[in-house]
Protein backbone atom coordinates (compact mmCIF):
# COMPACT_ATOMS: atom_id res chain seq x y z
CA UNK A 1 0.00 0.00 0.00
CA UNK A 2 1.22 3.44 -0.90
CA UNK A 3 0.40 4.92 2.50
CA UNK A 4 2.83 2.59 4.27
CA UNK A 5 5.60 3.31 1.77
CA UNK A 6 5.22 7.07 2.19
CA UNK A 7 5.77 6.87 5.95
CA UNK A 8 9.50 6.32 5.37
CA UNK A 9 9.96 10.05 4.88
CA UNK A 10 8.87 10.56 8.51
CA UNK A 11 11.66 8.48 10.10
CA UNK A 12 12.96 11.44 12.06
CA UNK A 13 9.48 12.17 13.39
CA UNK A 14 9.18 8.54 14.47
CA UNK A 15 12.53 8.77 16.28
CA UNK A 16 11.36 11.98 17.98
CA UNK A 17 8.19 10.25 19.21
CA UNK A 18 10.25 7.29 20.45
CA UNK A 19 12.77 9.58 22.18
CA UNK A 20 10.08 11.63 23.90
CA UNK A 21 8.13 8.61 25.10
CA UNK A 22 11.15 6.69 26.36
CA UNK A 23 12.76 9.80 27.83
CA UNK A 24 9.69 10.82 29.84
CA UNK A 25 9.19 7.28 31.13
CA UNK A 26 12.84 6.92 32.16
CA UNK A 27 12.71 10.26 33.99
CA UNK A 28 9.55 9.17 35.80
CA UNK A 29 11.20 5.85 36.69
CA UNK A 30 14.53 7.33 37.80
CA UNK A 31 13.54 10.56 39.58
CA UNK A 32 12.02 8.89 42.67
CA UNK A 33 15.19 6.81 42.98
CA UNK A 34 17.37 9.89 42.62
CA UNK A 35 15.36 11.71 45.29
CA UNK A 36 15.37 8.65 47.58
CA UNK A 37 18.77 9.36 49.07
CA UNK A 38 21.71 7.19 50.12
CA UNK A 39 19.67 4.44 51.78
CA UNK A 40 17.63 3.82 48.63
CA UNK A 41 20.72 4.19 46.43
CA UNK A 42 22.49 1.50 48.45
CA UNK A 43 19.55 -0.86 47.95
CA UNK A 44 19.49 -0.23 44.20
CA UNK A 45 23.29 -0.45 43.99
CA UNK A 46 23.34 -3.92 45.52
CA UNK A 47 22.20 -5.16 42.11
CA UNK A 48 25.79 -4.70 40.95
CA UNK A 49 26.60 -7.70 43.14
CA UNK A 50 25.19 -9.85 40.33
CA UNK A 51 28.18 -8.71 38.28
CA UNK A 52 30.68 -9.37 41.07
CA UNK A 53 30.88 -5.73 42.21
CA UNK A 54 30.13 -5.54 45.93
CA UNK A 55 31.79 -2.28 46.99
CA UNK A 56 30.16 1.16 47.49
CA UNK A 57 26.60 0.13 46.57
CA UNK A 58 25.26 3.64 47.31
CA UNK A 59 27.48 5.02 44.55
CA UNK A 60 26.26 2.45 42.02
CA UNK A 61 22.65 3.04 43.03
CA UNK A 62 23.09 6.79 42.63
CA UNK A 63 24.66 6.22 39.21
CA UNK A 64 21.73 4.04 38.12
CA UNK A 65 19.20 6.64 39.35
CA UNK A 66 21.13 9.48 37.69
CA UNK A 67 21.45 7.52 34.45
CA UNK A 68 17.72 6.84 34.36
CA UNK A 69 16.83 10.46 35.18
CA UNK A 70 19.46 12.53 33.39
CA UNK A 71 19.93 9.94 30.65
CA UNK A 72 16.17 10.01 30.10
CA UNK A 73 16.29 13.80 29.79
CA UNK A 74 19.20 13.63 27.35
CA UNK A 75 17.38 10.94 25.37
CA UNK A 76 14.29 13.14 25.18
CA UNK A 77 16.32 16.14 23.99
CA UNK A 78 18.61 14.18 21.70
CA UNK A 79 21.61 15.57 23.59
CA UNK A 80 24.63 13.30 24.20
CA UNK A 81 22.27 10.76 22.69
CA UNK A 82 24.51 7.79 21.94
CA UNK A 83 26.44 7.84 25.25
CA UNK A 84 23.14 8.21 27.12
CA UNK A 85 21.54 5.34 25.23
CA UNK A 86 24.60 3.16 25.91
CA UNK A 87 24.52 3.94 29.65
CA UNK A 88 20.78 3.25 29.75
CA UNK A 89 21.36 -0.07 27.97
CA UNK A 90 23.96 -1.03 30.59
CA UNK A 91 21.58 -0.02 33.39
CA UNK A 92 18.93 -2.29 31.88
CA UNK A 93 21.39 -5.22 31.79
CA UNK A 94 21.99 -4.77 35.52
CA UNK A 95 18.23 -4.45 36.16
CA UNK A 96 17.51 -7.59 34.17
CA UNK A 97 20.20 -9.56 36.03
CA UNK A 98 18.79 -8.30 39.33
CA UNK A 99 15.30 -9.56 38.46
CA UNK A 100 16.66 -12.91 37.33
CA UNK A 101 18.74 -13.32 40.49
CA UNK A 102 15.71 -12.51 42.68
CA UNK A 103 13.90 -15.42 41.08
CA UNK A 104 11.45 -13.26 39.10
CA UNK A 105 12.14 -15.35 36.02
CA UNK A 106 12.16 -14.12 32.47
CA UNK A 107 8.72 -12.54 32.83
CA UNK A 108 9.99 -10.40 35.71
CA UNK A 109 13.13 -9.40 33.82
CA UNK A 110 11.51 -9.00 30.41
CA UNK A 111 10.84 -5.25 30.67
CA UNK A 112 14.49 -4.50 31.42
CA UNK A 113 15.68 -6.91 28.74
CA UNK A 114 13.37 -5.35 26.15
CA UNK A 115 14.57 -1.86 27.05
CA UNK A 116 18.17 -3.03 26.76
CA UNK A 117 17.54 -3.98 23.13
CA UNK A 118 15.74 -0.69 22.43
CA UNK A 119 18.50 1.45 23.93
CA UNK A 120 21.29 -0.60 22.37
CA UNK A 121 19.59 -0.36 18.97
CA UNK A 122 19.23 3.40 19.38
CA UNK A 123 23.00 3.67 19.84
CA UNK A 124 23.33 2.61 16.20
CA UNK A 125 20.31 4.49 14.83
CA UNK A 126 21.08 7.87 16.42
CA UNK A 127 18.71 10.59 17.57
CA UNK A 128 17.37 11.67 14.19
CA UNK A 129 17.16 15.12 12.69
CA UNK A 130 14.92 16.64 15.39
CA UNK A 131 17.50 16.66 18.17
CA UNK A 132 19.87 18.99 19.97
CA UNK A 133 22.80 16.85 18.71
CA UNK A 134 21.73 17.38 15.08
CA UNK A 135 24.72 18.34 12.99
Amino acid sequence: MAIWNSLGKYRDTGLLILRIGLGVMMIMHGLPKLQGGPELWAGVGKAMGNMGIHFIPAFWGFMAAATETVGGLFLLLGLFFRPSALLLAFTMIVAGLMHLSKGDGISGASHAIELFFVFFGLVFVGPGRHSVDKK
